[in-house]
């Protein structure tokens, strides 16, 4: 699914928030007999499982390019001091 197909105002929401919806939504079709009626439920859960995905797949790029980034610092840092 595409990011642009999503709605903007769970592109907003942080993943707790995300999870949070996600969990009451399961919550509510677990509560419901009827499997038919709950078609909307359910693309909206797919819909969200998207989203979180995404964000956590930008989360985590982020956080292994800050930890690159660290890394390369830290070397630096030991190669200045055994030149001198």
């Amino acid at each position: 699914m595409k990011d642009k197909n999503l709605p903007d105002d769970n592109n907003s929401k942080s993943l707790e928030e995300l999870t949070q919806e996600v969990n009451s939504i399961i919550e509510e079709l677990e509560k419901q007999k009827d499997i038919k009626n709950s078609l909307d439920d359910y693309q909206k859960l797919i819909k969200l499982n998207n989203i979180i995905e995404k964000k956590f797949q930008r989360k985590s790029k982020s956080i292994s390019q800050n930890m690159k980034e660290k890394i390369e610092n830290i070397t630096k840092k030991k190669n200045v001091k055994r030149s001198k």
